[in-house]
């Protein structure tokens, strides 16, 4: 922000004249410069590698300045389950972090959980509007992650909401599916507890297709959220054979969740590299298996190769898998099954990197030696699709629904859609993310105006904008490990107090907002910076009719706020 150009020239003035007392101040040198600066705020690169979109810097700038609840609320915006995604989220955000390119990232993920548990503690409600019934009511269809962040974000904006859910409790995978190990079951209940009592209704055990049917919500809402998540285990077969003995990952860790047990096999290979691998595998351990083996195409962390070469897992995960005794195979390939009287004996592995041949599609191929492994059971964990239930009206035998980038479900009147039943997910904060940006795009279509073809695309600060030379260096705070065993079903490790998370977010740099720093105001050698008592974006109003362009203020703001941008 600046004040308007001045082209007046002080006058009285002559050259070899002496200056009569405040004539500088009429003589406006603003009219030297090339270049302006100006004060840009930008969004952090944690920003843009969150998939929940929550504005981190922004939380995490209220939580080191001892504004705990300010945090949480800022927070809960855009994610409504802190304490959930604090502890199974992999945290896509610290990879983006420019504090790792300095000395080690911030650990948002430790701060975030904090943030949860506090508000669990302290009874904290969620800001809320009141139930507006001039507006026509929502109906969401599922009670997982998106299902219920959906509703979080049209109840918050005064709509009426029900949420139908097919089975007793809400939670969807991250209750049927995650162990408690990952995420206790009393913080589950506290998070979905607390959304409900916003006045959401909930209705369990109506199942799409059987209680209820698309047709008869699009008659009574005024639009449909669809979050049936991905139910269906892919198809698994080697050379078109699939054993009749052989179940899926995700079945058998349901099966856990719902009854406390499963099969024990001396020796179970696991076929797989996501986060449902691992966590089967640490189940089985826990309940008993032998040997535990996982195979899986992609490379560990920590091996040079490209990010999608990677295992999809959670690397913290990954780690503590290993730990713990799981046997991972990377970069290898069931090859054949060995079977006897239709019972998996043993798999045959082709060894080898994954080869790409450019401008082919589908499967990579495979190249290197053979090997055979023996085994009790072989255990396919390679994904989920849709469950076609209730659904083939629009999902038309496709593995998951389509819809465009605001979450419009193609050829439907008033129907979105998010999550894993759509393309591009896989993970709790996705889930809540993208259910957040189709909310967004309801209000808007309820509002009867017009929805965006897509959001303003932006770019995040570059981190060469820092000056770094204001910033000391400083290690990350380690949360403290839980006193169990090593395959115990409790949490490994506890969550910060509120103190050490105060002093985890202080490690942020703040990339592209304003830290009030009066760097600028300080060191402009033209006194061209006013300190702002209003309430302006930036503290700080530029007075343009004074300033030279030199690009001091820019070079010495910390956080890259301050740019330099072509004279008009």
């Amino acid at each position: 922000m600046g004040i308007n150009d001045r082209e007046e020239i002080a006058p009285g003035i002559q050259a070899g004249s002496i200056a009569s007392p405040v004539t500088s101040l009429r003589n406006f040198t603003g009219s030297w410069r090339s270049e302006r600066p100006v004060y840009t705020p930008t969004d952090a690169p944690c920003h843009f590698g969150c998939p929940a979109h929550e504005e981190i810097s922004a939380w995490l700038g209220l939580m080191a300045s001892g504004n705990t609840r300010g945090a949480w609320e800022k927070l809960v915006e855009t994610n409504p389950f802190p304490a959930i995604s604090g502890r199974v989220c992999p945290h896509p955000c610290e990879s983006s972090c420019h504090r790792g390119s300095y000395d080690s990232a911030v650990g948002i993920h430790n701060v975030e959980r904090a943030l949860g548990d506090l508000a669990i503690r302290e009874e904290w409600t969620f800001p809320m509007m009141p139930s507006d019934h001039t507006l026509p009511p929502v109906a969401v269809v599922g009670a997982g992650p998106s299902g219920l962040s959906a509703a979080y974000q049209m109840r918050k904006r005064g709509y009426r909401v029900t949420v139908f859910e097919a089975l007793s409790e809400a939670g969807g995978t991250i209750r049927s599916a995650i162990p408690s190990y990952r995420l206790d079951r009393k913080v589950l209940d506290s998070e979905v507890t607390r959304l409900f009592s916003t006045g959401i209704l909930f209705r369990p055990r109506q199942r799409l297709g059987r209680d209820f049917s698309l047709e008869e919500l699009e008659s009574d809402y005024g639009a449909v959220f669809l979050a049936p998540g991905a139910q269906k285990s892919r198809n698994f077969d080697v050379g078109g054979t699939t054993p009749a003995s052989m179940r899926h990952g995700l079945e058998i860790l349901k099966e856990y969740q719902d009854i406390g047990q499963v099969p024990r096999w001396k020796k179970v290979v696991i076929v797989g590299g996501g986060n449902t691998a691992l966590d089967l595998a640490r189940v089985l351990l826990r309940t008993g298996s032998g040997e535990v083996h996982i195979i899986t195409e992609e490379s560990l962390p920590g091996q040079e190769t490209t990010k999608e070469e990677l295992m999809p897992g959670n690397p913290q995960e990954i780690a503590r898998a290993i730990s713990e005794g799981v046997t991972i195979h990377p970069n290898r390939a069931v090859n054949r099954l060995i079977l006897q009287n239709d019972r998996v004996i043993g798999v045959e592995l082709v060894h080898a990197r994954k080869k790409h041949f450019p401008g082919t599609t589908g499967r990579d191929s495979f190249e290197g030696t053979e090997s055979v492994m023996m085994a009790d059971q072989i255990i396919p964990a390679i994904g989920q699709i849709l469950s076609p239930d209730g659904l083939e009206n629009i999902a038309h035998g496709r593995s998951r629904l389509t819809v465009d980038r605001n979450g419009f479900l193609t050829g439907s009147r008033r129907i979105f859609a998010a999550g894993d039943a759509c393309p591009g997910g896989g993970t709790v904060s996705h889930a809540i993310g993208s259910a957040c940006k189709a909310a967004d795009a309801m209000n808007l279509f309820l509002s009867r105006e017009v929805i965006p073809p897509d959001w303003e695309a932006k770019s995040p600060l570059p981190f060469e904008n820092l000056n770094l030379n204001y910033f000391d260096f400083s290690s990350p705070m380690t949360p403290p490990v839980s006193s169990t065993e090593i395959l115990s079903w409790d949490e490994p490790e506890e969550s910060f107090s509120e103190e050490v998370a105060r002093k985890e977010a202080g490690r942020c740099l703040s990339c592209g907002a304003c830290l009030r720093c009066d760097n600028c105001w300080t060191l402009c050698p033209d006194n061209a910076v006013l300190k702002s008592s209003g309430t302006n974006r930036s503290p700080y109003i530029l007075d343009y009719g004074f300033c030279k362009g030199c690009g001091i203020c820019a070079h010495e703001c910390p956080t890259g706020f301050i740019k330099m941008i072509p004279e008009p």
